[in-house]
């Protein structure tokens, strides 16, 4: 059955292998276009270099109208980022948009990583150290791309 929203994610599958963005991938879990793997790179020169960091997109029949549910499988420390994974990113609620499409919200979701909100957080931990001592948020991260390493 090819539904507008799967129409939608084959077309944005085929723009992500034909033109893969730096620092991002992502593909269809086994069969099911309305559950995608991603995989996002902690970018260069950053607290993040070197990290890379499993996720999950879970779209609806709504897409492109209505935007995936976003969340790290991985291990995180971000302001922006709850302890269950779930991101808390403007254009994956009220700022949604159906031009995004997921190298979209891919790529905006690695540009989080290196420009938390702090004034909206998701870990309050997160958001006092990087507010508050950077040193220590910073050492934080490391950490956390250090297990994402090793993690499966």
């Amino acid at each position: 059955m090819s539904t507008p929203a799967r129409k939608r994610l084959m077309r944005d599958f085929k723009r992500l292998q034909q033109d893969p963005p730096a620092g991002i991938s992502g593909a269809p879990h086994d069969n099911n276009i309305m559950l995608w793997n991603a995989v996002i790179f902690g970018p260069d020169d950053t607290p993040w270099d070197g990290g890379t960091f499993k996720m999950t997109l879970q779209f609806s029949e709504d897409y492109p109208n209505k935007p995936p549910r976003a969340h790290f499988i991985s291990r995180m420390f971000h302001p922006n980022i709850y302890a269950d994974g779930s991101i808390c990113l403007d254009i994956l609620q009220n700022q949604w948009s159906p031009i995004y499409d997921v190298a979209a919200i891919l790529t905006s979701i690695q540009s989080l990583l290196c420009d938390p909100n702090p004034n909206s957080p998701a870990n309050s931990e997160a958001a006092r150290l990087f507010s508050e001592n950077k040193r220590d948020y910073n050492r934080k991260v490391r950490e956390i791309v250090e297990q994402s390493w090793t993690a499966d």
